[in-house]
């Protein structure tokens, strides 16, 4: 299979796991435990069918949206994801540069494999800097300064990942970072050596917003250290609130999925919310995004900016999110298997058949813009 022959979400995946050894193929396509709710991400969408209205006239269409003050061309991003050089040697640049073509925003991760500022010094669309909650209250103060001072739009602090989820595909192959692989998962290295070639001839991997707290050198923080010793389980409602008045600008709280911390959110003067699971990667067990979306947007709607993110594989389900009151939709995977197949070749014919798909979704809907969506284009299968 090649990039050309690549059409939909499925395709990407194949090609990425053509490329891929098996242990980073498995780290971004796997979920926690017995993997229940990072399927339901999707099958929750075709509980729902869409309801197109006709003769309307529809010839151009408006995309564009705003949400925690960022105007964007189009109703999807590409959300925070951690390690993306891993996956393809452009990473975040790759993502970032598709996005500004797109204009629309992108997210870089606290465990991102680019700078905060090299990306802001190279592409001008909407940035948000996705952030953990340390035990060390002075380092989530330095943190947030230095991305104020990079020029970041928005600040998302993810709440559902105060320890890291049991993702046994992980413990299967010895993956993690820095890497201790088992005979099997140094199997799968070898057996694609162009990977590898990439890895050692292009930038050395390493965490630039961590670079100074976690040691990538194999000592006790590593990632897995930094979610069980640095990150602070006790975090709460007070403490963020404090954060939200520190960082005195949009602020987004990623992972919020039950109505009273949504209403909680509106309280303490976030901008924003995204209803997440985290891909299935956390909880396992836990609701879908897309399930619980009503019920928030009708708590909260009017009060503050309602995202959903998970499971995301057609313009449709962008469509069926919009018309249940999302603000934006964020794509994480959506954009992960098309990096690892191809770099920014991948991401840009990804993005671009999603948006083409969303733009004829749209006019077979008979709506000309993101307002024209509501409840009433929806209706229950079962």
């Amino acid at each position: 299979m090649r990039l050309k022959n690549c059409h939909n979400f499925h395709d990407y995946r194949k090609l990425a796991q053509k490329r891929l050894p098996g242990p980073i193929f498995n780290y971004i396509d796997g979920g926690a435990d017995d993997e229940v709710t990072m399927r339901k991400n999707t099958a929750a969408y075709d509980k729902v069918d869409l309801v197109p209205n006709v003769l309307r006239g529809v010839k151009d269409v408006d995309l564009s949206v705003t949400v925690m003050g960022q105007k964007l061309d189009v109703p999807f991003y590409c959300s925070p994801t951690a390690l993306q050089r891993l996956f393809h040697h452009q990473g975040e640049h790759a993502v970032a540069a598709v996005a500004e073509k797109f204009g629309t925003m992108f997210g870089v991760s606290s465990l991102g494999t680019a700078s905060l500022e090299d990306l802001r010094k190279k592409h001008s669309t909407p940035q948000v800097y996705q952030f953990y909650f340390h035990k060390d209250r002075g380092l989530n103060s330095a943190m947030m300064q230095r991305a104020k001072e990079a020029g970041v739009n928005v600040m998302m602090l993810t709440v559902d990942s105060i320890t890291g989820g049991n993702r046994e595909r992980d413990l299967r192959t010895g993956f993690s970072i820095p890497m201790r692989l088992n005979m099997r998962g140094l199997y799968e290295f070898m057996s694609k050596p162009h990977w590898g070639i990439n890895y050692v001839t292009h930038e050395k991997f390493k965490l630039p917003q961590l670079d100074e707290h976690v040691d990538m050198s194999g000592g006790a923080k590593s990632i897995g250290g930094y979610f069980t010793e640095m990150l602070d389980p006790t975090m709460n409602w007070d403490d963020v609130a404090k954060m939200v008045r520190e960082w005195d600008g949009e602020f987004c709280l990623k992972g919020v999925m039950s109505v009273a911390d949504a209403k909680r959110a509106v309280e303490i003067g976030c901008t924003g919310i995204v209803l997440s699971n985290h891909g299935g990667r956390q909880l396992d067990g836990s609701r879908t995004a897309f399930d619980q979306l009503e019920d928030i947007v009708m708590a909260v709607g009017d009060d503050i900016d309602v995202i959903i993110d998970g499971g995301v594989q057609r313009g449709t389900h962008i469509l069926k999110a919009l018309s249940r009151g999302a603000k934006a939709v964020g794509l994480g995977r959506f954009y992960l298997y098309p990096l690892a197949a191809a770099g920014e070749a991948g991401v840009d014919r990804a993005i671009t058949n999603l948006h083409v798909e969303v733009l004829r979704d749209m006019r077979l809907m008979g709506c000309q813009s993101i307002a024209d969506l509501s409840p009433e284009n929806l209706i229950a299968n079962i």
